[in-house]
Parts: C-alpha cells; sequence; structure tokens
C-alpha cells in the first residue's frame, strides 16, 4: 500500500530557498502539473473544436455526466486517507440505485425514505468493510473485493437480470434534473461534499489522525490515536458518500439495472489515485481529486467530439494511471535527492 501513503511530498520552503527559478519550476511541477495540464488541454480541445467544446451546453454535459465518477472518486479517497482501499465504491452503487427505484416502484415508499434508506444501507456496507479489515484483520482489498461481490450478486438475484421500472416522482427525478445558476445541481453535491470533506481533512484533528495512520498505523497508536475507530469511521464516510452517488445515478437513469454501475469503479479510482499525485503529491487529498476526475472528463469528451472510437475512455483512463504514476515517483525522487544533497551541508 506504499502508492496509498500519506507522506505529502510538495515541497517546503526550506527545500526550495537557494533554487535558481527554472529549478524551482522544475521541482514544483509534480504539485501543480495536473492543472496546468488540465488547462493546456482545456485550451488546445476549445482551439481544435470551437463550436462544441468551449460551450455551456459541453460543460453542462461534462458536470451532469461525471458527477456520479467525482462522488466515488471522493468515496475511494477517505479510506485511501489511511492506507486502505474500498473496492465497493464500484460495486455498491449498482445495488442502490437499484434499491432506491425499486424501494418505490415496487414497495410504494416515499422517496424521501427510500433514499433515507438507501444512505443507511451505505452506511452499514461501511461499517461492515471497516470490521473486516479492522477486527477480522483482513486486507482492504480483499475485503471489499469480496463484499463487494457479494452485494453485486445480490443485485442480479433481486432483479433476475432484468431492468427495474416504474413511474418516480418529480422530486426525485429532480435530484438530478434539477439546474442551479444554469448548471446541473448535480455538481454542486459535489462541491458541497468537497468542502465539507476538505475542512475534515485539513482543518480538524480528524483529518490529522486519519493522515497519520496511513502514514504509518503503529506510531499512530503510540501517540494515542484509536486507529480502529478511525478506519471504520472512514469506511463508513466512504460507504455514505457512495450511496449519495447510487441516489444519483438512480434519478439520472430512473430505471435500475444490476448491469450498470460498474464501468464506473476503474474512473472513480483513477480519479482517486491522480489526486494522490497533485496539490500535495504523496498525499491523497480533496482537490486533488477533483482535479483527477476534471481532467479525465476533459480528456475524454475532447477525444469523443474529435471521432474517438468506444475505447478511448479505458484507453484514456489507462494512460492517465501511469501518467500519475510517473509523476509521483519523479516527485519522490527529486525529494530524496534534495534531502541527500542537503545533509553535508547540514553537519558543517
Amino acid at each position: 500500500m506504499q502508492s496509498l501513503e500519506s507522506n505529502a511530498l510538495e515541497p517546503t520552503k526550506s527545500e526550495l530557498e537557494g533554487l535558481s527559478f527554472g529549478a524551482r519550476l522544475i521541482r514544483l511541477l509534480p504539485v501543480y502539473g495536473l492543472p496546468i495540464l488540465t488547462v493546456l488541454l482545456i485550451i488546445l480541445f476549445s482551439l481544435i473544436l470551437p463550436k462544441t467544446f468551449p460551450t455551456l451546453l459541453n460543460l453542462r454535459a461534462i458536470l451532469g455526466e461525471k458527477s456520479v465518477i467525482a462522488l466515488l472518486s471522493l468515496a475511494a479517497m477517505i479510506p485511501m486517507m489511511t492506507g486502505r482501499i474500498d473496492l465497493t465504491v464500484g460495486y455498491g452503487i449498482v445495488i442502490w440505485h437499484v434499491l432506491a427505484i425499486s424501494l418505490q416502484t415496487d414497495y410504494g415508499l416515499p422517496w424521501s425514505v427510500a433514499v433515507l434508506i438507501v444512505l443507511l444501507g451505505g452506511c452499514l456496507l461501511g461499517a461492515l468493510n471497516g470490521l473486516l479489515v479492522e477486527v477480522a484483520k483482513i486486507d482492504s482489498f480483499i475485503a471489499t473485493l469480496g463484499t463487494g461481490t457479494v452485494i453485486y450478486a445480490l443485485a442480479l438475484w433481486y432483479t433476475g437480470g432484468r431492468q427495474v421500472i416504474g413511474a418516480l416522482p418529480d422530486a426525485f427525478t429532480g435530484i438530478y434534473t434539477t439546474t442551479l445558476f444554469g448548471l446541473p445541481i448535480a455538481a454542486f453535491y459535489v462541491l458541497a461534499i468537497a468542502v465539507v470533506l476538505w475542512v475534515v481533512t485539513d482543518y480538524l484533528p480528524i483529518g490529522r489522525n486519519l493522515y497519520a495512520i496511513g502514514a504509518n498505523p503503529r506510531a499512530a497508536e503510540l501517540n494515542g490515536i484509536r486507529t480502529r475507530r478511525f478506519v471504520i469511521g472512514a469506511f463508513i464516510a466512504s460507504g455514505l458518500v457512495g450511496a449519495i452517488a447510487g441516489v444519483v445515478l438512480a434519478a439520472k437513469l430512473r430505471i435500475g439495472q444490476a448491469s450498470v454501475g460498474l464501468e464506473f469503479l476503474l474512473p472513480a479510482l483513477v480519479g482517486a489515485f491522480l489526486g494522490s499525485t497533485t496539490i500535495k503529491p504523496g498525499r491523497v487529498n480533496v482537490w486533488g481529486t477533483l482535479i483527477g476526475v476534471i481532467i479525465l472528463a476533459v480528456g475524454i469528451s475532447g477525444i469523443q467530439q474529435l471521432g474517438g472510437a468506444f475505447y478511448v475512455e479505458p484507453l484514456f483512463n489507462g494512460t492517465m494511471l501511469l501518467i500519475a504514476i510517473g509523476i509521483a515517483g519523479y516527485a519522490q525522487r527529486k525529494r530524496s535527492s534534495v534531502r541527500h544533497a542537503r545533509k553535508p551541508s547540514d553537519n558543517k
């Protein structure tokens, strides 16, 4: 789990002292490389596709289509802070969007009650994952893969491979179709959750404790941090945000289908991992995660408008993952070389 450790690699002021302007730019490249690349991609596609890409319609489409992936990336980011991984962000959304619809169409529950049940289910799934990882001591990858496969099988069993269709109230579908300031309201869900997570992770003791656990669990325990409690809480928060994504997807599709949802797993994990290579390289962080999702959305949208084939999206996701690994490796090597170079001067 070295790639998920929480030791940030962004350069400190002392590391930047004495460096030339060009050397500082190179040292800061891992921190701001992805945001710069995102801007360059936007400019490039706007010049190549001036009639379709730099338009409000395209912006609405990107924000609406990628809001679910952004929510899942934020959900995956939370356990990553503790050095764990949660694969149920991709499996859980399958059963959550089916359940949100079937509770209304098959059982006649009010949409608000159906949403509440789904959110509680997400928390329970997260708690189960946390218990398996912390109490049963099962590796998080294996544990969440197992629970994810089980709930996916339950979704297949419940639907029988068929679609769940029925009349849904406008208030429920409005969870996705409503616009605010001319933009899809789903984008504001992402922004609201991102702000909450940013405040918690960067300014509250909870966030510092989660990062400490991710960096060195044993040291965190010796410093009085209740590792088990925080890790289980991280999985519960991940399950809750994943369930919110399921509700948004249900309001978007208006039908429940067990074959829908798994395609979100890879881009969600890629977005979260890309987030650990920018803003605070080496440490998963909220704004880095959103930038990771944005660059995926911009790149795929531009390439598809240029006539890219159906395999463009997984190809682009995989390429960006490799770029993320390269940037992270460069940042780590650069910081190590700087530390070694400063040691002799420190001893004088």
